[in-house]
């Protein structure tokens, strides 16, 4: 009898320890019931849903989801939504509000998140968030969001605990960086008309993990007006690899 309860146990705990972490998208969809012949207010959320190791797959949704109250919102503060369907309805109840006020100014709100494992290692895991909103005005806002997790834990990953010397990285991401943008490297790094805050080059708020290399992502706005775009760097592993703690 001991010997059965035994096996048991082992065939329980070999069990728990096969199971993988994995990521499926799901989407959430909501449209404004007001009547409207073209460009009705819409969201849409495609978005990758952790799974199979709860204590895992929990810190890495609640993290997205985080995040995604912060891009997805109308208002002075994000959502208070404790999941996407709400979220969803919530963007749509502002849109509503809205119209009630201005029914002849509100017109063609949207938006669209598209989330996939942008790549994936035995130390890293980069979500990528691609999202656009229109909440009126001359232009929408289209932008990229890094996520990065420990694969193994579920805890968030900050770009400062990426380099073994964040300063010697960033020195040379700038010789790079002034190459590409053809930026004179005695010169003010904005000499050119670019952005950066104190007349400094920074690294990015968001940095990826993708199948060619390290990439190195600006915003419209964090770097260069929106007219200018976002601005880009990508360094292929063997050329950064010897700045990194996690590859």
């Amino acid at each position: 009898m001991k010997h059965y309860s035994l096996l048991v146990i082992v065939l329980i705990l070999l069990n728990g320890c096969a199971k993988t972490l994995t990521i499926e998208n799901e989407i959430f969809e909501k449209e404004s019931k007001i009547p409207c012949k073209k460009d009705c207010p819409k969201i849409t959320i495609d978005v990758p849903i952790a799974k199979n190791i709860p204590i895992v797959a929990d810190s890495i949704n609640k993290k997205i989801l985080g995040v995604l109250k912060e891009i997805v919102y109308f208002g002075e503060k994000p959502s208070d939504a404790k999941d996407y369907n709400t979220l969803a309805d919530s963007f749509i109840a502002s849109y509503e509000e809205m119209h009630k006020k201005f029914p002849t100014e509100t017109f063609g709100w949207e938006a669209k998140v598209k989330g996939n494992v942008e790549y994936q290692s035995d130390q890293i895991l980069n979500i990528k968030l691609d999202h656009y909103t229109f909440t009126g005005g001359a232009h929408g806002y289209q932008g990229y969001r890094s996520l990065l997790f420990n694969p193994n834990t579920g805890k968030t990953i900050f770009c400062d605990e990426l380099f073994k010397n964040e300063k010697e990285f960033k020195d040379f991401a700038e010789k790079e960086f002034r190459n590409k943008y053809k930026i004179p490297l005695k010169s003010n790094i904005n000499t050119t008309g670019l952005m950066f805050e104190n007349d400094k080059f920074q690294l990015p708020q968001n940095i990826f993990y993708t199948n060619e290399g390290l990439l190195l992502y600006y915003n419209s706005y964090e770097a260069a007006s929106y007219a200018d775009g976002p601005k880009e760097i990508l360094f292929p592993y063997e050329q950064v690899s010897k700045y990194l703690k996690l590859l």
